[in-house]
């Protein structure tokens, strides 16, 4: 079942790290107002995608600072572009309850990821949250107990590894991205059916791994069906994408519905 956890990081990284089911949304707009709107639907978080989406470092900040904003159920985590520290320290600093870090191949990899996360001692994050201190910390160590860090299985060093990967120091979860990884198992495109059988073992294989290392397991989603069948199958999270898709998806069911003939 859902939780609210009314859009405190704190009750968030909690109920991640119980393992709690979760459900998220996933942005790749820079719209803020639009984004404020989604966090206040009962979604637990709003994901920001830096990676792949259309967000720059402005619009990232607005974004978070509108989930932020009264009403919201959420908080913002941010899929940052790169295991990095300082698009991960930018991201932590504009106020993201969290990060998830793409292409991680192996333990080494998870660990710089959670190191980047982290302050002195624990990590090499640098010290300087300008609008984070409002609300995540200030105080090291309030942070860490408030800020998640997850780990993206999408490569096949990444699946092959996923144990060790799980059982890294610090690491809150890892974060299954569907289309790479059914590439990486063979997949001619993101969505070919003809490796369905081994995508579905390499879930298996994945969220096995994160019970086993007590941490949570989340996976992407093209629509709230499926990820209600990821949560019942034993995922802890899964999101939700996307709103560009959806403004798509819905912008065409309507033009359908009021020209269903197809003409002008």
């Amino acid at each position: 079942m859902t939780r609210d956890t009314s859009g405190t990081p704190a009750a968030f990284a909690t109920a991640l790290r119980a393992r709690e089911q979760l459900v998220g949304y996933w942005s790749v707009l820079d719209s803020p107002v639009s984004t404020e709107r989604v966090a206040r639907l009962g979604y637990d978080y709003v994901a920001l995608d830096a990676q792949h989406g259309l967000i720059e470092y402005a619009g990232l900040l607005a974004s978070l600072t509108a989930i932020d904003t009264k009403g919201s159920t959420a908080v913002g985590l941010v899929r940052v572009d790169a295991n990095d520290a300082t698009p991960i320290g930018k991201a932590l600093d504009a106020g993201a309850a969290g990060v998830i870090v793409p292409l991680i191949d192996n333990a080494g990899d998870a660990a710089d990821a959670v190191a980047s996360v982290r302050y002195p001692p624990l990590g090499r994050r640098s010290y300087g949250p300008m609008r984070s201190g409002l609300r995540i910390g200030p105080n090291p160590a309030e942070a860490h107990e408030q800020t998640v860090v997850l780990a993206m299985i999408e490569t096949a060093e990444g699946l092959a590894n996923v144990e060790e990967i799980c059982a890294t120091e610090g690491l809150d979860g890892v974060y299954v991205g569907p289309s790479d990884l059914r590439i990486a198992i063979g997949g001619a495109t993101s969505t070919d059916p003809s490796v369905a059988d081994r995508f579905e073992a390499a879930l298996v294989t994945v969220r096995e791994a994160a019970a086993a290392a007590g941490i949570a397991a989340g996976i992407h989603n093209a629509d709230g069906a499926s990820a209600a069948r990821r949560l019942a199958e034993g995922y802890t999270f899964a999101t939700v994408a996307s709103d560009l898709t959806h403004l798509e998806q819905i912008a065409g069911r309507h033009l359908a519905d009021a020209r269903p003939s197809g003409g002008a």
